[in-house]
């Protein structure tokens, strides 16, 4: 390739998007190399193998950019200048509230395109002559905790949904559980309940179980259904005399760690019983099917996604929709609808268990609330879903192909990451009018007083990887930020709900003054704040525009960092450094964490630490360093309020190797909180965040 036409390439690269310079978590100047640039332009639809093909890609990016083409839609702020694109069918213009009322209208000098923006925010059709595109005003900023009436420095605790226990559980968490673990915590002074992402996986390969790595962001898993809640436990404990169920039920519910296909196939075992009684209740009937209406096409494809996968799984063709026979690829195929017919009943078992987990998680947002938590749950959203999932199915136009989302090496993981996920490409947001980010958004806000968005860096921009390259291989490619953060700020004024913004890894210089000008919280992790010196930063410099945090899921725990379980984890699994003897390294680091806990008050006797093995007062003086810090809302994994060594996933190994999203509770729900340990963690907390009760 000569120069001239690499230039050309990396043109075309900047204009699509892609960053060609980028700076990496050292603040190193790195270069996306040429093959790396084809191959993701090849990806969003840009050919650039030679230089014809760079330039009818430059060509056509240049039509796409003239404005000749409406958009589908538009953001805006209130109150702000809406820049009206040019319109081939005359300068008329008209603002429409959603029930069809006119707001303003008039006819634009030729010398003008731009109107105002509603005051209210909401969403609006704008008419441009003949033409008509949505209008999404956008609120200034997110609805924030301090908009929460009667909450004051509120804090919470996060828990992995799964790993929560109550008596008949059968092995894994559901809503039930979850119940009374919001009410344990409110009765402790929380006032909310972060979970793990309760988005649909595959019904028919439970041993795909990570909540990061669903089928579909818009939809539940079933296997978090109680049975017992929708049937009674008359009928359930008849079901499982029939199916000879009692004593693996048993076996699965005392064990320490989740065995996820035993237990799926036991709950789904229960469910599908119940399914086949609960259609002749004719009421019943009628309410799940007033549910289905009102979901429309959209839990349709779901519904026929999971029973055509369940079929072609037991027919041997496992894995993603991509190796089903030609005539399934297409969701609207003739093909696709006869299987529907044909298998009705599997296609409505789908769709009900829908209606269910909608209802469970309802009904423990509600027992939160009723409990006394101002926010209640907030939910997780995943970074992407599996590119052979429902969601990439049913809505192949707004995803990428040939694509998968990770992170280049940073603080968490040295060798960079490869979550083999995909997600909405940024052309096709553009093309479907963002419809399907915002049914994502809607889907997480649905039942909850708040959100968490992992890696919430992909507003800006996400490293993705052309399949078969490394990790280090991948290239970051923008997306429209401005768009997609007054879409949340909708939402989420909409919904009343507080977002919240994993802004961890290698982070933009100007990405978290951005989201918090619109008052989207990060998140500060105590390992990760940091002095120039390495020692930790008193929580009174921490941000006042972040959510606090002890750990996340991904780092140790604090009795697992103390104790130096992570440090023996890292060896095992060959994540740690061979060059350096962490172990060694962690001696001097256990003194620098007391220091910093002795000098916000937190812990005494600086000079004495405790023991690796006395992770009582480590735990205690954590949770209260971390509650002293300015933020609006601090949260504590359930692991460090107990004062557990292990943390719930372990980035990298698979897990035959470390039992990533498997550890369940060492107690019920509705006991959670009565150790001593945790009785004095959520004293102190509630204490220091100067509640009021």
């Amino acid at each position: 390739m000569n120069a001239s036409l690499d230039d050309r390439l990396a043109l075309l690269a900047e204009k699509a998007g892609i960053d060609v310079h980028w700076r990496d978590a050292l603040d190193r100047p790195q270069t996306t190399s040429p093959d790396t640039l084809r191959a993701v332009l090849r990806a969003l639809g840009l050919p650039a193998e030679n230089a014809s093909d760079v330039d009818a890609s430059l060509q056509r990016l240049d039509e796409e950019g003239s404005g000749r083409r409406l958009p589908r839609l538009i953001t805006a702020d209130a109150g702000s200048r809406v820049e009206l694109p040019p319109s081939p069918r005359g300068r008329a213009w008209k603002i429409a509230s959603q029930d069809g009322a006119v707001v303003s209208e008039g006819e634009l000098p030729s010398s003008e395109r731009e109107v105002n923006a509603p005051a209210l925010p909401g969403y609006y059709t704008l008419s441009l002559g003949d033409d008509e595109v949505t209008l999404a005003v956008a609120p200034s900023r997110t609805f924030g905790v301090g908009d929460i009436a009667g909450a004051r420095n509120p804090w919470g605790v996060a828990v992995q949904m799964s790993s929560l226990r109550r008596p008949g559980d059968g092995g894994i968490g559901d809503f039930t559980a979850l119940e009374l673990a919001a009410r344990a915590a409110a009765e402790k002074g929380a006032d909310a309940m972060a979970i793990s992402p309760l988005h649909a996986l595959f019904a028919a390969a439970p041993e795909r179980y990570s909540p990061y790595a669903p089928s579909s962001r818009l939809f539940l898993n079933g296997l978090y259904i109680d049975p017992a809640r929708t049937s009674g436990e008359q009928t359930v404990r008849a079901v499982i005399d029939t199916h000879n169920l009692r004593q693996e039920l048993a076996e699965l519910e005392w064990l320490e760690l989740i065995d996820w296909p035993r237990a799926a196939r036991a709950r789904m075992t229960i469910l599908r019983s119940v399914y086949e009684w609960a259609s002749v209740d004719l009421a019943h009937s009628d309410r799940f099917m007033a549910f289905r209406k009102e979901q429309g096409e959209p839990l349709e494809r779901h519904a026929r996604f999971e029973a055509l996968h369940a079929d072609f799984t037991a027919h041997g063709r496992p894995g993603g929709w991509q190796g089903w026979p030609e005539a399934f690829h297409d969701p609207a195929s003739s093909a696709v609808a006869a299987f529907a017919r044909e298998h009705s009943r599997e296609v409505g078992f789908h769709a009900w268990l829908q209606w269910l987990a909608a209802q469970g998680l309802e009904g423990a947002q509600k027992a939160a609330r009723d409990a006394g938590m101002k926010i209640g749950l907030i939910a997780d959203l995943a970074v992407g879903a599996d590119a052979g999932g429902s969601h990439a199915w049913a809505h192949q136009g707004e995803v990428l192909s040939g694509l998968s989302v990770g992170a280049p090496p940073d603080a968490l993981n040295r060798l960079g990451q490869d979550w083999g996920l995909t997600t909405f490409s940024p052309r096709g947001l553009r093309e479907s009018g963002f419809r399907g980010f915002i049914g994502m958004l809607r889907a997480a806000l649905a039942h909850a007083g708040g959100v968490r968005i992992d890696h919430v860096l992909g507003l800006k921009r996400l490293w993705l990887l052309p399949h078969g390259v490394g990790a280090t291989e991948g290239a970051y490619v923008r997306y429209p930020m401005n768009d997609l953060l007054r879409l949340i700020a909708l939402e989420s004024h909409l919904h009343r709900a507080i977002v919240i913004g994993e802004d961890l890894g290698t982070v933009p210089s100007d990405f978290r003054d951005a989201i918090g000008e619109r008052n989207l919280l990060g998140i500060r992790v105590l390992w990760f704040e940091r002095a120039a010196d390495g020692g930790f930063v008193a929580p009174s410099e921490w941000s006042n525009k972040a959510m606090a945090t002890t750990s996340t899921h991904d780092v140790p725990t604090v009795a697992g960092w103390w104790s130096g379980r992570d440090v023996a984890w890292r060896k095992r699994t060959g994540l740690d450094d061979p060059t350096v003897d962490e172990a060694a390294v962690r001696v001097g680091e256990r003194v620098k964490l007391w220091r910093a806990l002795c000098a916000s008050g937190s812990a005494w006797n600086e000079d004495a630490p405790p023991a690796p093995d006395d992770i009582s007062p480590v735990v205690v003086a954590a949770a209260r360093h971390v509650s002293q810090a300015p933020a609006p809302l601090a949260i504590f994994p359930v692991e460090d309020v107990l004062g557990l060594h292990e943390q719930p996933n372990l980035p990298g190994p698979t897990d035959a190797v470390h039992p990533n999203w498997r550890r369940r509770m060492p107690d019920s729900s509705s006991r959670l909180f009565d150790g001593p340990i945790a009785h004095a963690v959520c004293a102190t907390i509630d204490q220091t965040r100067n509640r009021s009760r």
